[in-house]
């Protein structure tokens, strides 16, 4: 090695070791702190960082009390009625019922007639004793007052038919003390019996009263022999009963 590179090296080693220590002066010593810094601007939001693994299934709970019973709701808005349905089908046959009864419609008639044996009572006022049923079934009529007492409601005919002879003849078809209708026959000095008819349709309720009477004890000319006879009869129309299809 010449001279003049020993005198280069040695240069740059001291050029060196001055740097060194400059730089070795300018470090701030720990034992001495200076005054804050003013605090720098934040920074720029950082990218969304990756999603994290899903954690573990958390551990089943022991099951809460019964909580109290809430209070009851608004009735909802009715809705729109739905589509009907289709046609169920036809159930089973059911078992047969039991045997009814069966209904009788009501019934009331009847027939009397004076006896050729029995003693007329001929009284303005009372009733006229056709004192022989014919027929008298249901026991309306009593031959004893010479009455008719209803118990169907409804609508009845009733007729009287007398043998006139040697007297004249006028009578009332009474119902409840009232002349329903009267009939009158003048004796016109005939040799032969002569008759009287009428009838009349009346309404009775339960309890009703029909019969025949004089109204003139002078024109009381009933008559009746074995070959002639005065009758009184009555028979029910129909019923004024509604309670039943068979008596409407």
């Amino acid at each position: 090695m010449t001279l003049l590179q020993c005198w280069t090296l040695t240069l740059i080693l001291v050029v060196l070791v001055r740097i060194s220590r400059e730089h070795e002066d300018n470090q701030i010593p720990t034992m001495c702190s200076g005054q804050p810094g003013i605090p720098g601007s934040p920074g720029a939001h950082g990218s969304p960082g990756q999603p994290g693994r899903d954690g573990r299934d958390g551990r089943d709970a022991s099951p809460g009390e019964k909580g109290e019973k809430g209070e009851r709701g608004e009735p909802g808005r009715p809705s729109a009625r739905g589509i009907a349905g289709d046609q169920g089908y036809p159930g089973e046959k059911g078992e047969r019922g039991q045997q009814g009864e069966c209904a009788v419609a009501p019934k009331s008639a009847f027939s009397a007639k004076v006896s050729d044996k029995h003693t007329l009572d001929i009284s303005p006022g009372k009733a006229v004793h056709f004192d022989t049923a014919i027929l008298n079934e249901q026991d309306d009529y009593s031959t004893e007052t010479g009455k008719f007492t209803c118990r169907v409601p409804g609508v009845y005919y009733f007729t009287v038919h007398a043998t006139v002879y040697r007297s004249s003849l006028q009578f009332d078809l009474m119902k409840n003390s009232q002349a329903a209708a009267s009939f009158f026959q003048f004796y016109g000095n005939w040799p032969k019996p002569a008759s009287l008819s009428g009838g009349a349709l009346l309404h009775l309720v339960p309890g009703d009263q029909v019969w025949v009477q004089v109204g003139l004890a002078e024109y009381g000319g009933f008559y009746c022999s074995p070959k002639t006879d005065s009758m009184f009869a009555g028979f029910l129309v129909y019923s004024d009963w509604k309670n039943s299809a068979v008596f409407a």
